[in-house]
């Protein structure tokens, strides 16, 4: 089983940053290239089983649902249900962990799919949405 991980270490409170991130239906307010989302049936989006959908010109074009959200341990995880490629099981996990200088923002993926996928996974999901995201979060707070 694939595992794809991306880091960022920023110098700011574990909690000042999970503040900003823990929304499972906030993700675009932080997050540039994500489009808006909403819960479906209106659902709380720190329970697990809500799903949210992502929506660009009125289309829903991706489904997620919230496996588990922690605020105390400032994590959540959620699967990825309209998978555009040939993967299964796409388990993803976003978490706040306490650093020497501030924190560390991991956002990690495991998946199930052939060898010949695994660098495609890396660039449309690695770098294409997890990095950009936390490229985001360093703009914001990584003011040395």
């Amino acid at each position: 089983m694939p595992t794809l991980l991306r880091t960022t270490t920023l110098p700011a409170d574990p909690d000042q940053i999970w503040s900003v991130i823990k929304g499972f239906d906030e993700l675009a307010s932080w997050h540039p290239r994500v489009p808006p989302s909403e819960m479906e049936e209106n659902a709380d989006p720190t329970t697990p089983g809500a799903v949210r959908r992502f929506i660009v010109d009125g289309n829903v074009v991706a489904r997620e649902e919230l496996i588990e959200h922690d605020d105390r341990g400032r994590t959540y995880s959620y699967e990825v249900l309209d998978q555009p490629l040939p993967v299964d099981n796409y388990i993803a996990r976003i978490e706040v962990v306490p650093a020497p200088d501030g924190c560390e923002v991991r956002w990690t993926a495991t998946y199930d799919g052939a060898d010949d996928i695994i660098p495609v996974v890396e660039n449309a999901f690695g770098d294409n949405v997890y990095l950009v995201g936390l490229d985001a979060l360093r703009d914001r707070f990584d003011r040395r």
